[in-house]
């Protein structure tokens, strides 16, 4: 039988059909305690990270116009918040949302795992490739994993909202340069600062034990949810100071590249996606 095109109802069916049987199944393994279903972790160096840095930016200079195009998202959805945040009188909120948005960096990435992975099959990469993640067989687990950052970035702006509350009181300042000068020069304000980064830190460690190898590892392998976000944990406890080390980087580049409006993120986010792929080969027998 020829095969048709089809229209968007029939294909948005037939995907969410596959989304709910994966799903279905990744539940379904949540209580299994078979070991061999885990797969293997190996142990890394600050070599391997140098190493994945540099397949990451190579692969970046060899697919820039496809991979740029797909990263603009990344800035402008930034912008729109910091938009949002000012329009919304909801300055306190600035700073833990561009910190917080780092942690749903692994699910803007997902495009960029799935470049890497055809690519390094030799395959001929156009940036329509990174679409190819909502034909994965693994789009459901990958989605419901995506929901759960989401969520833990909505629960830190809410915990940071307290922070504020609590330390420096529910009144809204006037203006972004009044809420400085109150951080810079009040003994609030810098409590402010050292609580928040402390509990900050606390919900970057969650998400990248969750998330450091586990987006890949589904695009790679059929697995269920809760394997990857297993494997990922295992991974951090097998090499912590290594996988900390890149916890740390990963902030430092981000923030680098959030400092000319958000910008920079168009070069810093593929070069860290594409490294975050070759991590995860290193990382995963």
């Amino acid at each position: 039988m020829a095969k048709t095109i089809g229209n968007p109802i029939s294909w948005a069916a037939q995907a969410l059909g596959a989304t709910s049987d994966h799903v279905t199944e990744s539940v379904s393994q949540l209580g299994s305690a078979d070991p061999t279903q885990v797969p293997m972790v190996q142990t890394l160096t600050l070599q391997d990270l140098r190493a994945c840095l540099r397949a990451g930016y190579q692969d970046f200079l060899e697919t820039r116009a496809d991979v740029v195009f797909i990263v603009l998202v990344y800035p402008i959805a930034g912008l729109l918040m910091f938009g949002f945040a000012l329009n919304a009188n909801l300055v306190p909120l600035l700073a833990p949302l561009v910190a917080g948005f780092a942690l749903i960096g692994p699910v803007a990435a997902v495009g960029l795992y799935e470049i890497s992975r055809k690519r390094e099959k030799g395959s001929e990469v156009h940036w329509l490739d990174a679409f190819g993640v909502f034909r994965s067989p693994s789009f459901g687990a990958i989605l419901v994993l995506g929901f759960y950052l989401v969520m833990l970035l909505l629960l830190w702006l809410m915990v940071a909202q307290s922070i504020h509350a609590y330390t420096m009181g529910p009144e809204v300042p006037a203006s972004l340069s009044v809420f400085a000068t109150q951080v810079f020069t009040t003994s609030a304000g810098w409590t402010m600062v050292i609580v928040g980064t402390a509990v900050g830190f606390v919900f970057a460690l969650c998400a990248l034990a969750i998330s450091v190898v586990s987006f890949p590892l589904l695009l790679d392998r059929k697995v269920g949810l809760p394997v990857a976000v297993v494997t990922s944990f295992r991974v951090l406890r097998h090499n912590p100071a290594v996988i900390l080390t890149w916890g740390f980087i990963v902030a430092v580049l981000l923030f680098l590249g959030a400092l000319p409006l958000l910008l920079g993120l168009i070069v810093v986010m593929p070069v860290l996606g594409h490294a975050t792929w070759h991590l995860y080969r290193r990382a995963v027998a």
